[in-house]
């Protein structure tokens, strides 16, 4: 039966997810790298075999609760059962007011950010559980701090995300699993290649993929403070930690001026 660790990650193909990754690979992990993307997916298994690691890749439709459900079994069954980390990591971000966008790219959103996340949580928890010490890594965002103008659909799904990491992070410690969430301020990644809202004006784009993924690793395997306190939301990023700091500590109205004022609303 094999003894490494294994981490599944959804959205592997590009970006986040493909540093993520990659980031696993070189500590020595198994790594599950699914996506809708076959051709991102081929040239991350030539990089990870540079790193002569063990990879298992397939299609996946996170809006597919079959598919996902099928794919972890794959995986899983390659690991002997084990499964170390999960990470729910793809999603989608569309930029623009509300009522100007179509609705179904809203639900679309809903759809990859919300539900798909539903999907990978209910069908890993079998194998997590059976895992000693296993983790769950949601990739939500600072938008989940406040709701964000020309980002009303992508942060509710974000405050989503935010609620069942919480709530499952409750659920799930009598088993062992902790439940985490990453926030990142905007990435430098081709979702956000095209978006230009006030925001972005404002605070720029200044983190890059590499960087999630670092703090992604660095979150799975805590620091003794970290684990004392039982973190469970990772603000990434000096302008989001302040942000997160601020908004904890601020009464709302004075919130809400403040990203009143960084969208420009």
């Amino acid at each position: 039966m094999p003894t490494s660790r294994s981490v599944f990650i959804t959205g592997a193909a590009a970006g986040i997810g493909r540093k993520t990754a990659i980031a696993f690979a070189k500590k020595g992990y198994t790594v599950g790298a699914y996506d809708i993307d076959d051709v991102g997916l081929k040239t991350l298994v030539e990089e990870l075999e540079r790193i002569r690691t063990a990879v298992i890749t397939g299609h996946l439709d996170v809006t597919d609760g079959d598919e996902m459900a099928q794919r972890i079994e794959e995986f899983t069954t390659a690991t002997g059962g084990r499964l170390d980390v999960m990470i729910n990591n793809a999603g989608i971000l569309r930029p623009g007011r509300f009522e100007e966008m179509d609705l179904a790219g809203h639900h679309r959103e809903i759809d990859i950010n919300a539900k798909g996340v539903v999907n990978g949580l209910h069908a890993a928890f079998p194998y997590l559980r059976d895992t000693p010490n296993s983790v769950v890594v949601n990739l939500a965002s600072a938008s989940a701090i406040y709701g964000q103008a020309e980002l009303a659909n992508y942060s509710a799904t974000k405050f989503f995300v935010r609620g069942i990491t919480e709530a499952l992070d409750l659920e799930w410690g009598r088993h062992g699993i902790r439940v985490i969430a990453m926030w990142p301020l905007y990435v430098q990644t081709a979702m956000t290649d095209n978006v230009k809202i006030g925001t972005t004006e404002s605070l720029g784009i200044r983190l890059t993929a590499q960087d999630i993924a670092d703090a992604i690793v660095a979150a799975v395997e805590p620091s003794a403070l970290r684990r004392a306190i039982h973190q469970v939301h990772f603000p990434v990023g000096v302008q989001s930690k302040v942000l997160a700091t601020g908004a904890r500590f601020s009464p709302a109205w004075l919130t809400r001026i403040v990203n009143k004022k960084l969208a420009h609303s």
